[in-house]
């Protein structure tokens, strides 16, 4: 099979495809073990934070493992939920957006109606809790639904890594074609897989999991005012907070098509488990400590974190339009008067003004802002709530350095100028 991978690679033209060479997240080594121990740190959080405790180190006993983690129940609803955003994503309704060129120099089309589909998701949980269904049992089965997306995971991955054995060359991953069969499997060795017109990775990466975090956290308030007579003030702003959040990426969907993870890592392991696993179980655990913990917070308190996070919110949608503004006509009077600098890109600058003149990654830092706020409507009881923001500043610390990375190898010395006019990364003054 390695023989037959190589002989592709050696086609001209269009199906030239070079070897990753600079190994990332560890190299072989580390995403071998981030196969297993990611998901491992997924169930290990969950079970520590349940109704009984949400304390680091504390897990609950268990009687019967087996029936705690399979749930066929459990498997069906999570199943109905992949059938039914799968369904709202292929409605003819929505623009139609061009990602990056390829390296043929094609361009993909993609549907953007992610937006449409969270306001259908959210009116259809609506109706049900009218209509009497016990939408509650989405907490009762939330340990099992994510067992059984990880194991949905872990077989798409399989079946996405043996489908790349077939695909052209030019069509495999910049960052997942090594060779190496962990390396590739994690990475994702086929870029852009496609159903027809269906994008498998475009999807997962804005419907299921994105969406499937607004759904829990509403049930957590559904089963918060049924057992308790109402959710706290904190649960409420913690829905709001990441609700508004989730909005804001499927108002602008289509900014994803410019991300690192649509034009250079493939859709495998990482992308796949963090879409489907990652997101909906581990950024809802705020919502799952105030749903089942006794914690109040005085009314100023609640103020003041909600001021803090409107401000984070302002600095990252300001840089996001700011960029893709000038992305898209740097002409714009709301961007003509911003410095740049030149590149060999005859269409490329780079902003060295603005918000993008203040640290290279402001968004970044609206992102973290915004993150620490969530977890601070949780008081200090736990550090199990902080588990978010910590790993969102891992994640962003890491994503500026690969971003970073790349652009000094495209760019040369306009990006070493660029760094020399804007030295800090994402805090000013600090880093």
């Amino acid at each position: 099979m390695e023989a037959y991978r190589n002989n592709r690679v050696n086609k001209k033209g269009a199906n030239k495809t070079e070897k990753t060479t600079d190994l990332e997240f560890g190299g072989v080594l580390g995403t071998a073990i981030n196969i297993v121990a990611l998901p491992c740190t997924v169930i290990i959080m969950n079970l520590m934070c349940n109704e009984q405790t949400c304390k680091f180190g504390q897990l609950p006993f268990i009687y019967n493992w087996w029936t705690y983690f399979v749930d066929w129940t459990a498997v069906s609803m999570f199943l109905f939920w992949m059938i039914f955003q799968s369904f709202l994503a292929i409605l003819p309704i929505g623009k139609l957006y061009q990602g990056v060129p390829l390296r043929d120099g094609s361009r993909l089309q993609y549907r953007c109606n992610g937006f449409l589909g969270l306001l259908i998701s959210i009116f259809a949980f609506v109706v049900a809790v009218h209509m009497g269904f016990p939408v509650s049992i989405i907490y009762d089965k939330f340990f099992q639904m994510m067992i059984s997306a990880l194991i949905f995971s872990y077989i798409s991955s399989v079946l996405l890594y043996v489908r790349s054995w077939k695909v052209a060359p030019s069509k495999l991953a910049p960052n997942g074609n090594s060779g190496n069969i962990f390396y590739d499997f994690f990475m994702g060795h086929e870029l852009n897989p496609r159903i027809g017109s269906f994008d498998l990775k475009f999807f997962c990466e804005m419907r299921p999991g994105l969406i499937g975090w607004v759904i829990i956290n509403l049930s957590f308030v559904v089963k918060s005012y049924l057992d308790n007579f109402g959710p706290s003030p904190a649960l409420l702003l913690v829905t709001i907070f990441q609700g508004f959040y989730i909005v804001d990426a499927l108002w602008f969907e289509e900014a994803i098509l410019t991300t690192i993870d649509m034009t250079s890592d493939g859709f495998g392991f990482m992308l796949c488990f963090g879409d489907l696993v990652w997101v909906p179980f581990l950024y809802t655990l705020q919502g799952k400590y105030l749903m089942t913990q006794s914690h109040s917070l005085p009314w100023y308190i609640l103020t003041a974190l909600t001021v803090i996070n409107c401000i984070g919110y302002f600095i990252f949608r300001s840089a996001n339009s700011q960029k893709n503004t000038f992305r898209r006509d740097p002409k714009h009077p709301s961007v003509a008067h911003l410095q740049s600098i030149a590149t060999s890109f005859p269409n490329r600058r780079l902003l060295v003004s603005g918000w993008w003149g203040i640290c290279q990654k402001p968004n970044y830092l609206g992102d973290i802002i915004m993150s620490l706020c969530w977890s601070l409507t949780c008081g200090f009881g736990s550090i199990l709530p902080y588990f978010y923001p910590i790993y969102l500043i891992i994640l962003l610390i890491h994503r500026e350095r690969r971003d970073s990375a790349a652009c000094e190898k495209k760019y040369g010395n306009s990006w070493k100028k660029y760094c020399s006019k804007v030295k800090y990364r994402i805090i000013p003054y600090i880093y």
